[in-house]
C-alpha cells in the first residue's frame, strides 16, 4: 500500500477516516451484460432509491436521456452516490456500445476502481475486451461480477475461463453459485463458507451453512482461492506454506492487496434482475477496491516553471482537479470534476492552466443521475459537478491559482464516419450552430465543421448509431429539424512518395510587395501521426521569426485537406533553405509560401487512407459460412474463429466503407440470431481502383 502522508505531517483522524470510507468506482461491460441493472439494484439496496427502475421498461434511474429510455441502452455515463457500511460509494455507470466508448474512456481516467460485469451466458464479449484494455491503460484495479446466472445456458465456470483466456488476467473465484438457470437460488461465499439464498417468497436473504452437496466443491474452491491470494501477503504466505490455518481477515487482506496491485481479479456472481448477489458485491466494493488513501502520489509539472510537483491525495494541499465530462444545460454547462488534492468550495476562483484563464465556481453539486444536490465544498478524492465554469472542456485541469499544475489528460478516438446536415428551416441555421457547439463541448469524439468548398455542415462520429443519436437529440432536445445526407467515410490522405519543393511566393501591388521562398522536403511516414515539421535553416537564409509562419501554414493546410477536404497525416516536412527580402518579406508572405509549398507537394501525389475496423461476429455454427462469405465480399479479412458450444466468434478486420447497414444484412444472413461489434483499428491505403472511384465521386 502506498504511503500518502507528506514528509512532515500526518492526516488527522477525521480526514483519514473520511478518505478511507470513500470509493470511486465504475460499472463497465459489453452491451446487455446488465451494468445498469446492477447499478439500479445497488441504489435500491443502499436506500438511494425507493424502487428499482427496469431498463427494459425504460424506467432506469441512470438512463435518464430520452434516447436511452427508448433504446434500452446506456449512451452517456451517469454519476451517482450511495452509502454502504458507512462508506460513500461514488458510482459511474458507463455505456456498453462501442460508439460511445469515449464515455468509458473519460470515466476510467478518474476512477479508483471498477466492476466488470459479464453475462453468465455469453461470458467475455467483444466490448468487454475493449473496456478492459481501457482500464488497463489507466491502471484501474478491478473486480468481476458474473450476472444473469438465472438465464438458460448460464455457465459460471466457463465464464471464469473466458475471463482468464480472453482478458489475460488471473480470475479468483470468491463465490460459487448455488444452482444455475431456473434453479439458481444464491451463492456460496468462499471466504466465510456461508450460503446466501434468496427464495422467491422471502423478503430477506437467508444465510446458512454450506449445503451438504456443495461442501466438497466449496472447500476445494476455497483452497484454490487461498493459494492464489497468499502470495500478496507475506505473513499469510508463510502460514500457507507451513500448512497453518488462515483467518477470514487474512484472506480478505491478501485479496485486497492483490486487487490494488492488479495481480488478480476476484470474481463474484448472481442475478441482478432477481436481486441475487448484490449485497455481497457491495461488501466486495468496500472490502477490496481502493480508497484514495491507497493511491500513489501523482507526479505532475508546474506549467510556469517546468519543475516537477508531487500531488498527495489530501484536502489540506493546494487544489488540483480534472474536468472529465461536460454536459450542456439550459442554465449553463455542467462540468464534472475529480478532485485529486485540495478542497473545492462554492464561489471559489480556480485556474485553467491550458487557457491561462481564471474560472469561478458558481454552484457545486453532488449528482444522482440527472438530479442534483447543492453542496458548499468538496474535498480530495471526491467526484462532483460544478456550474459557472465556461472556458474549460474535457481534459482540462482546474487548480489553485498560486500553485498551477497540469494533470494528465485523456486520449480521444478519431471519428470514422461523417454525414452532412442542414436545417429544414433556414431560420434555424444560427440555432443549429449553437446546438452543435454545445454537443461538441459535451462529446470530444463528435466533430462538427463547415465544408469550405460546399458550405455544408459536416458532422463526424464513431459510428452510425453515434450520429443517429446525435441527430435525434438535435430534434428532440433542441427542437431543430434537419435534413441528413448519406453517411460517408472519414478518409485521411498522405503522400505517395517523397518530394522536394522549391516554393516562391512573390506578389507586387502598388506599394510594398510580398516575397518569401522556401525549400521543403516532404516525406511520407509509416506511423499514424499528424504532420511533423523540422527546421534545418542555417545561416539566416530565413529569419527565425518567419519559421513559425511556415510551420503554421503547413499544419493548417494539412488539416484543411486540400481539394477533397480529408486531413493529411503521416508526413514529415523538412524546411532546409529559403530566401527573404528586407522590405517585402513578412509573416503573411511566409504563410502564403508554406501554403503554396503544400499545394505543390500534394499535386498528383496523394494516397487515400481509409479507416479499418476490428470486427467480431457471434453467430450460430450453421450460419458461419454465409457470414464469412459476406465479410469477404466486403473486403474483410478473417483472422480467427473461436468455438464456444454451437456458437462461433468470427474475428477479423474490415473497411468501414463496406459496412453501412451491416446490422440489417447480418440479421438476414442469420435469421436474426447473429450479433456483431466493431471498433476503430487503423488507417490503411485504399486499393487504387476503389480510390479512383472515390476521387471521381468527389469531383
Amino acid at each position: 500500500m502506498t504511503e500518502t502522508k507528506t514528509a512532515d505531517t500526518k492526516l488527522n483522524a477525521a480526514e483519514e477516516r473520511r478518505m478511507s470510507h470513500l470509493r470511486n468506482i465504475g460499472i463497465m461491460a459489453h452491451i446487455d451484460a446488465g451494468k445498469t441493472t446492477v447499478t439500479e439494484r445497488v441504489l435500491f439496496i443502499t436506500g438511494r432509491t425507493h424502487k428499482t427502475g427496469e431498463v427494459h421498461d425504460g424506467e432506469a434511474t441512470m438512463d435518464y436521456l430520452q434516447e436511452e429510455r427508448e433504446r434500452g441502452i446506456t449512451i452517456t455515463s451517469a454519476a451517482t452516490t450511495c452509502l454502504w457500511r458507512d462508506t460513500q460509494i461514488n458510482i459511474i455507470d458507463t455505456p456498453g456500445h462501442v460508439d460511445f466508448t469515449i464515455e468509458v474512456e473519460r470515466s476510467l481516467r478518474v476512477l479508483d476502481g471498477a466492476v466488470g460485469v459479464f453475462c453468465g451466458v455469453a461470458g467475455v464479449e467483444a466490448q468487454s475486451e475493449t473496456v478492459w484494455r481501457q482500464a488497463d491503460r489507466y491502471e484501474v484495479p478491478r473486480i468481476a461480477f458474473v450476472n444473469k446466472l438465472d438465464r438458460t445456458g448460464a455457465d459460471f465456470d466457463r465464464v471464469v475461463d473466458t475471463i482468464a483466456n480472453r482478458l489475460n488476467v488471473i480470475p479468483v473465484k470468491m463465490q460459487i453459485p448455488i444452482g444455475l438457470e431456473k434453479d439458481h437460488l444464491g451463492v456460496i461465499d468462499l471466504i466465510d463458507l456461508k450460503a446466501y439464498i434468496w427464495r422467491e417468497d422471502a423478503k430477506d436473504v437467508e444465510i446458512t451453512d454450506v449445503p451438504e452437496d456443495y461442501k466438497e466443491i466449496a472447500q476445494a474452491a476455497r483452497e484454490e482461492l487461498i493459494e492464489l491470494v497468499a502470495e500478496f501477503d507475506e505473513p499469510m504466505l508463510e502460514k500457507f506454506v507451513e500448512g497453518d490455518p488462515v483467518s477470514v481477515e487474512e484472506i480478505r487482506r491478501a485479496t485486497r492487496i492483490g486487487v490494488i496491485q492488479r495481480g488478480i481479479v476476484p470474481v463474484f456472481c448472481g442475478s441482478a434482475l432477481k436481486d441475487k448477489g448484490i449485497q455481497n458485491l457491495l461488501d466486495a466494493i468496500v472490502d477490496l477496491l481502493p480508497s484514495p488513501l491507497d493511491l500513489p502520489a501523482i507526479e505532475v509539472e508546474n506549467p510556469k516553471t517546468g519543475k516537477p510537483v508531487t500531488l498527495h491525495h489530501r484536502s489540506d494541499e493546494p487544489l488540483a482537479s480534472l474536468a472529465f465530462k461536460t454536459l450542456s444545460d439550459k442554465n449553463g454547462d455542467l462540468t464534472f470534476v475529480r478532485i485529486y488534492s485540495g478542497t473545492l468550495t462554492k464561489g471559489m476562483a480556480v485556474l485553467n492552466p491550458r487557457t491561462g484563464k481564471r474560472e469561478r465556481v458558481g454552484r457545486l453539486l453532488r449528482m444522482h443521475a440527472n438530479n442534483r444536490e447543492n453542496i458548499d465544498e468538496a474535498k480530495a478524492g471526491e467526484i462532483v459537478a460544478v456550474m459557472g465554469v465556461k472556458q474549460s472542456v474535457t481534459g482540462d485541469t482546474l487548480c489553485d491559482q498560486s500553485n498551477p499544475v497540469v494533470l494528465e489528460s485523456m486520449n480521444f478516438p478519431e471519428p470514422v464516419i461523417a454525414l452532412s446536415i442542414e436545417p429544414k428551416n433556414g431560420k434555424d441555421r444560427d440555432k443549429l450552430g449553437d446546438v452543435l457547439g454545445r454537443l461538441t463541448r459535451e462529446d470530444p469524439s463528435f466533430i462538427a465543421k463547415t465544408d469550405d468548398q460546399t458550405g455544408q455542415v459536416i458532422i463526424e462520429g464513431m459510428g452510425e448509431l453515434h450520429l443517429e443519436v446525435i441527430c435525434n437529440r438535435i430534434l428532440n432536445e433542441f427542437k431543430v429539424e434537419v435534413n441528413q445526407g448519406a453517411p460517408r467515410v472519414s478518409y485521411k490522405q498522405t503522400l505517395k512518395k517523397k518530394i522536394d519543393i522549391n516554393a516562391v511566393h512573390k506578389k507586387q501591388t502598388g506599394g510594398s510587395g510580398q516575397f518569401a521562398a522556401a525549400k521543403i522536403e516532404f516525406t511520407p511516414l509509416e506511423t499514424d501521426e499528424p504532420v511533423e515539421f523540422e527546421n534545418e535553416i542555417k545561416g539566416g537564409n530565413i529569419p527565425m521569426e518567419y519559421i513559425p509562419s511556415v510551420k503554421k501554414a503547413l499544419i493548417e493546410s494539412a488539416k484543411s485537406g486540400g481539394r477533397l477536404g480529408y486531413p493529411f497525416v503521416n508526413i514529415h516536412a523538412r524546411l532546409y533553405d529559403g530566401k527573404y527580402h528586407e522590405v517585402d518579406s513578412s509573416d503573411m508572405a511566409f504563410q502564403a509560401c508554406g501554403n503554396l509549398a503544400f499545394r505543390m507537394a500534394i499535386k498528383g501525389n496523394v494516397k487515400l487512407l481509409e479507416p479499418i475496423m476490428r470486427i467480431e461476429v457471434q453467430s450460430p455454427e450453421e450460419f458461419v459460412g454465409d457470414v464469412i462469405g459476406d465479410l469477404n465480399s466486403r473486403r474483410g479479412m478473417v483472422s480467427d474463429i473461436d468455438i464456444d458450444g454451437d456458437m462461433r466468434t468470427i474475428k477479423g478486420k474490415v473497411p468501414i466503407a463496406e459496412m453501412f447497414q451491416y446490422s440489417t444484412a447480418l440479421r438476414g444472413l442469420s435469421q436474426g440470431r447473429a450479433s456483431f461489434m466493431m471498433e476503430p483499428l487503423e488507417y490503411t491505403p485504399v486499393p487504387e481502383s476503389i480510390a479512383q472511384e472515390i476521387l471521381k465521386e468527389e469531383g
